[in-house]
């Protein structure tokens, strides 16, 4: 495509532009990430979690930057069509040699199509296919570093490897960890160790995985034609020194740290691509576009995400229905039964019982993500304008959006448009799942449900609405909630007793005798409509009793405003070193 010299200078002024934009981006992600060692070693808990909120609105403030540069100083609206498409060419020249070429195509994305029509979202314009291959991109220092236990030792190369990431903050006792770890991997490997081959080594990310008051090191040990992931937590014991407090052996536990029901991740990525296709020879099941997301690389986590929905459209040919469950009051759900995802929808009017409106539900959406989820909570992708094939819906499916979310959807020829959506990984709605579940599963899910809402309160969140159907049942038989439309911070709700009545007739007329605020809140009403099986009363009393008394949810609002953070650890209890090898100075928590 050959332009006039002047169109040839916009265009190539727009490309370097956007690639400022970018890399303006990822400087200042990269530094937020990067810092997160020393928040570790300072023991700077809050600024963590601060760091983590703030870090989401980085990629949207850059891209308003950006696109309001386009406007100011290129008349983004006026330029011809040749000029865009010379644009994009002339920023994929500008790609060749960058390190994080995924997500700048991304960022291009994101810039152009807030200024173009949809009828340009094809690959002539925006970046519908990736245009620059992500593989052996180099990276100083190394993405990973490899130890070779066969010339200095396995018990040498285990401690070196927790040595070389430098924290200045010392260890208690680096010797009896390593001797933990060592004790572990022999006992999940059946007692002996494997006869070592040449190759033997050990791959370790170069940069510790940061999340909550943890540090992870992330690693696999290579032998012959096998391969064994690993991922060691490092915290701080009571004393202020840092201990190894467990080790993760199975690609399903690794990957349940990756879960998008827990708090993103914090490291220093000069290469991330590389990264993501370390992380996925650990646990090649779960998908790109997640991990990329766990990393805190959202938006490049929804183009991957897409680009995936897309290809599984185009190899199948089952339709969008309503999904299965009891009909929400504010969101209208439906899914593909062959893809393991869930589309949301704020519907137009909500049911009479629901007092909020639009912007406010998409508050709380956006609250979810800047919380610590704890593992309790799912995450979304969020969608503005996504096209899907109008003939993959079912005719009932097209009825409903037309009666009640019409203002989110718009018909162009066979394409429906939805025009704000959530996404969010497909569970077993827990009152359907309760249905047919035997008396072991019910206690099970009864205690895990429980555990949801307690480990939440801890973290300073109320679900608002408790019933069975807002929670679900992953794939690992944890309960997560997932209706957000009443979530509220646990220290803005006031947890009450109910007052006696001041007479006799008055308890019996069934008529409230007491005055109840927006924020009130009675606990000990929770029986009356969550408890209405015997097997499930049954189990929710045996394990969560004192959820039902005001005396728990007022202690852990204190708590939360005295500035306590607690410690929640993503595996079970039994997988500590402290548990298992019994050191006393390990800080006690939450198994979340």
């Amino acid at each position: 495509m050959n332009l006039p010299a002047g169109q040839n200078r916009v265009a190539q002024a727009i490309a370097q532009a956007l690639i400022d934009g970018f890399d303006k981006h990822y400087r200042l992600f990269r530094m937020v990430s990067g810092n997160a060692k020393e928040r570790f070693e300072q023991a700077d808990w809050q600024g963590q979690h601060r760091c983590i909120r703030e870090r989401i609105q980085y990629y949207d403030d850059r891209v308003r930057e950006c696109v309001d540069r386009l406007h100011n100083e290129f008349h983004a609206d006026s330029l011809d069509d040749n000029t865009w498409q010379q644009a994009k060419l002339l920023y994929i020249g500008l790609l060749v040699n960058h390190q994080q070429p995924e997500l700048a195509e991304t960022f291009f994305n994101s810039v152009t199509t807030k200024i173009l029509h949809r009828q340009y979202f094809h690959n002539d314009f925006i970046f519908v296919r990736p245009a620059i291959s992500t593989e052996l991109i180099e990276s100083s220092p190394p993405t990973w570093r490899s130890y070779y236990p066969n010339q200095s030792g396995l018990r040498v190369a285990m401690k070196t490897i927790f040595s070389d990431f430098g924290w200045t903050r010392p260890y208690t006792d680096l010797d009896r960890d390593v001797d933990y770890v060592m004790r572990a991997v022999q006992s999940h490997l059946g007692g002996e160790w494997p006869q070592r081959e040449a190759n033997f080594q050990l791959q370790v990310l170069s940069s510790a995985f940061y999340r909550n008051k943890a540090a992870y090191v992330i690693g696999k040990a290579i032998n012959g034609h096998q391969e064994y992931p690993f991922m060691v937590s490092v915290l701080h014991d009571r004393k202020g020194g840092l201990f190894l407090d467990a080790i993760l052996l199975e690609p399903w536990r690794v990957s349940v740290m990756f879960s998008l029901s827990r708090a993103y991740f914090m490291a220093d990525m000069q290469v991330p691509s590389a990264n993501v296709h370390f992380l996925r020879a650990l646990m090649p099941k779960k998908p790109r576009s997640e991990i990329y997301t766990m990393l805190g690389l959202g938006k490049q986590g929804k183009t991957m995400f897409f680009r995936d929905l897309i290809n599984h459209l185009r190899h199948s040919n089952d339709n969008f229905i309503e999904a299965p469950g009891i009909r929400g009051l504010v969101m209208l759900v439906f899914m593909l039964p062959s893809y393991p995802y869930v589309f949301k929808i704020i519907k137009d009017k909500f049911g009479s019982s629901k007092d909020t409106d639009r912007p406010t539900v998409k508050r709380k959406f956006l609250m979810v993500k800047q919380v610590d989820r704890v593992g309790r909570m799912a995450d979304t992708i969020e969608f503005s304008d996504i096209a899907l094939p109008a003939h993959r819906f079912t005719r009932e499916l097209l009825e409903q959006l037309e009666e009640l979310a019409p203002s989110m959807i718009e018909r162009d020829g066979d394409t429906l448009v939805i025009r704000h959506c959530y996404i969010e990984r497909r569970m077993i709605p827990l009152n359907i799942y309760l249905e047919t579940a035997s008396e072991e599963q019910i206690d099970h899910a009864v205690y895990e449900y429980g555990n949801a809402i307690r480990e939440l309160a801890i973290a300073n969140i109320f679900p608002g609405d408790l019933l069975w159907k807002n929670f679900g049942v992953t794939r690992y038989g944890r309960v997560v909630f997932y209706d957000y439309d009443e979530i509220e911070f646990l220290t803005d709700c006031n947890f009450r007793r109910i007052p006696p009545a001041p007479s006799f007739e008055h308890e019996m007329s069934g008529e409230v005798w007491y005055s109840v605020a927006r924020n009130d809140i009675f606990p000990e009403e929770f029986a009356t409509f969550l408890l209405s099986t015997p097997k499930v009363r049954a189990a929710f009393l045996k394990y969560h009793r004192d959820l039902l008394d005001v005396k728990f949810w007022q202690e852990t609002q204190q708590r939360i405003r005295d500035g306590h953070i607690q410690d929640f650890f993503p595996y079970p209890e039994q997988l500590r070193f402290s548990r298992r090898f019994g050191h006393a100075d390990a800080p006690s928590g939450v198994p979340a």
